[in-house]
């Protein structure tokens, strides 16, 4: 009988140069993930003895025996994964025999940590603001908002959605779910709204979410022009009327804002009436001069109102005052005396002259 010794003339041997592991980033820690093993055809001490992996945080080696005497090792997982903070893990795992020296291999374990969604959205602001004009044409954009989400796949797949919002603002504007691009649906008027509020929800496609607020405010344009109210008139004035006697009271209204609402107010060149402004755009039209019946029984006094925006819009109305009559002025005859020639005989009734 003759039995033959083994030497240690073989080394370890990985069937793969490379593995690659795929591992959720949401696993527990402790969880153990076996390893092919390595295989060495030498027996006894001269067989696999050890298994070591290269240092890393995240990762430790156990090594488990199997009821047959095999050596299988396992990673198990000492730390948390963050697939947002590092997408993968290069290991080396080594395979050590018993022999004097000790023979060796070694593979490579490519571990990707596959994503779970763990992330909800980021808004660029927590809050937008963007002043548009009231002449803003239908179907203009008004604002973009973006949101970003740290996880891939899916769970960054991000559709935006107004909640929280007035219905009738939702009429007003219009938003697209995939790229959160807002537009105007219809005409703005800065004299009806000013300011609309509204919030949107950006959702991933894991189901988590996350709100902003967006403020758009209208900016005033000159497009209305001022308003002249008549409140009061004495349309029949007496000729004999001093200065400063109250004729009308009238009142301008411009719906627009700041300088496009300021208003002011002029009449016609050689009239003898004049603006007074009583209180802000409260005015009244006075006499100012003499005023003749005998030389003027009306006049039209047109009220023109301007308002300060560029280009100014302005208006006007125009009244019509009836002068009255005063009894001062005395009988006149065309001529201060009259010489009439009659003939003698003439019968009495007969016409001999006129005088007016």
């Amino acid at each position: 009988v003759v039995e033959v010794e083994d030497v240690n003339d073989h080394a370890p041997q990985f069937e793969k140069k490379e593995t690659r592991l795929e591992i959720l980033e949401s696993v527990s820690v402790g969880t153990r993930i076996p390893l092919e093993p390595a295989a060495d055809p030498d027996i006894n001490s001269n067989s696999i003895k050890d298994y070591q992996i290269s240092a890393n945080p995240y990762f430790s080696l156990k090594v488990r025996v199997n009821p047959e005497g095999g050596k299988t090792p396992e990673l198990s997982l000492e730390k948390l994964l963050d697939r947002e903070d590092q997408r993968s893990h290069r290991l080396i795992l080594t395979a050590l025999d018993g022999g004097d020296p000790p023979r060796s291999a070694t593979t490579q374990i490519e571990v990707s940590v596959k994503d779970t969604n763990d992330n909800p959205p980021v808004f660029s602001q927590e809050e937008y603001r963007v002043s548009v004009s009231e002449n803003l044409p239908p179907g203009s954009s008004v604002l973009r908002v973006t949101a970003t989400d740290k996880d891939e796949g899916v769970n960054a797949e991000i559709s935006y959605y107004f909640r929280s919002t007035a219905q009738s603002t939702r009429h007003v504007f219009s938003l697209d779910e995939k790229t959160g691009l807002i537009k105007n649906n219809q005409s703005l008027d800065f004299e009806d709204v000013e300011r609309y509020s509204m919030e949107v929800e950006a959702r991933d496609g894991g189901g988590l979410s996350t709100r902003c607020k967006i403020i758009v405010e209208v900016l005033d344009e000159n497009d209305n022009s001022p308003e002249i109210l008549i409140t009061s008139l004495s349309d029949h004035i007496p000729e004999n009327s001093p200065p400063g006697v109250v004729v009308a009271l009238f009142k301008t209204r411009d719906r627009d804002f700041g300088g496009n609402g300021e208003v002011k107010c002029d009449i016609g060149k050689d009239l003898p009436f004049q603006i007074h402004a009583s209180s802000s755009n409260y005015y009244k039209l006075l006499t100012d001069g003499a005023i003749d019946r005998e030389q003027n029984p009306q006049y039209n006094v047109t009220l023109t109102a301007t308002d300060r925006g560029k280009p100014p819009l302005s208006s006007s109305t125009t009244i019509t005052l009836h002068i009255t009559d005063e009894n001062d002025n005395a009988p006149a005859f065309q001529r201060s005396s009259y010489v009439v020639h009659v003939m003698e005989n003439n019968p009495p009734g007969a016409s001999i002259a006129q005088v007016s």
